[in-house]
């Protein structure tokens, strides 16, 4: 599978456009990985990169389907469940409209696809930019149908979690967190985030499985090691987090628009969901940094 690389003086990124235009690797200049590292031959599915595109929703759809404008919309469950997850692109080739030293933007048109898993018309498109020690990640995606569509984004990167022997602090603020399932979909809407998933005072992970959507989050995530850190910087747009522990031992921080399963929540009348209603033509949009600072 053919991968395009970008590098600048603190990073160097690779990235599959052929499968979801998603991130192979991540690492600083030194070599150290800062997303979870990546054996290329081992990838045949966006879940073992580095970091994927959810798109046009972000996480699970209870039952894989949804009321919207005055229809049931029925999608087709992933292999093996009853629920659908994580959009429709993350395994799909995109198409690369610019590559340069710093940056690589990758387009995809569902238009191109006869068996798209959504009932509507979209295009997307992600833009990938080093400079400094920031790394740029933007997202687009555009209603090219002809009727309102309800929509979502979100990205889902997996973070190096260990730097040697050292387990890093995880600090952020939400303003709510969402009670789940067996599914790890939302029952209902956003209640007070309790004691033991507070992290507003930077701490460890620790030894706890977390899969965790958090709501009105403040846009800024850190996890900080003894000599560098990583901080991640949100536009307003992904008003929602998930924290997930992965069985590898990376961590995954996912900055998304909505609340999981949100299409179904708001059906019920359900407020803080954030669900995203677009009018043919019109786009939703917003970016994503990453910054190192110290020892890299």
């Amino acid at each position: 599978m053919k991968s395009a690389t970008v590098q600048n003086e603190s990073w160097t990124l690779t990235v599959l456009p052929e499968l979801g235009a998603s991130i192979l690797n991540l690492q600083a200049a030194s070599g150290r990985p800062v997303m979870r590292p990546v054996d290329p031959a081992s990838v045949t599915a966006s879940s073992a990169s580095a970091s994927f595109a959810l798109l046009p929703y972000s996480n699970r759809i209870r039952e894989a389907r949804f009321e919207f404008g005055g229809r049931a919309v029925q999608l087709r469950p992933g292999p093996g469940g009853h629920n659908v997850q994580h959009g429709d692109v993350r395994n799909r080739p995109w198409q690369v409209t610019q590559s340069a030293e710093t940056a690589l933007s990758c387009a995809f048109d569902s238009r191109n696809f006869g068996d798209i898993n959504w009932p509507w018309a979209f295009t997307a498109q992600l833009d990938y930019r080093l400079h400094g020690p920031h790394f740029d990640i933007a997202v687009t995606l555009t209603n090219v149908d002809q009727v309102d569509m309800p929509a979502g984004m979100g990205l889902h990167p997996y973070f190096q979690r260990l730097q040697g022997a050292q387990e890093p602090t995880v600090q952020f603020n939400a303003g709510g967190w969402y009670q789940a399932d067996a599914s790890n979909i939302p029952v209902d809407g956003a209640q007070n985030v309790p004691p033991e998933l507070e992290f507003a005072q930077p701490r460890p992970i620790g030894p706890d499985h977390l899969d965790a959507v958090f709501a009105s989050w403040d846009g800024t995530a850190r996890l900080a090691w003894e000599e560098r850190a990583l901080t991640i910087t949100a536009d307003n747009v992904f008003s929602h987090l998930v924290i997930f522990t992965a069985p590898d031992g990376s961590l995954a921080i996912e900055p998304v628009s909505h609340a999981t399963d949100a299409f179904n929540l708001s059906a019920r009348g359900v407020l803080g969901t954030d669900m995203k209603v677009l009018s043919p033509g019109q786009s939703l949009a917003g970016a994503v940094r990453l910054t190192l600072e110290g020892a890299w």
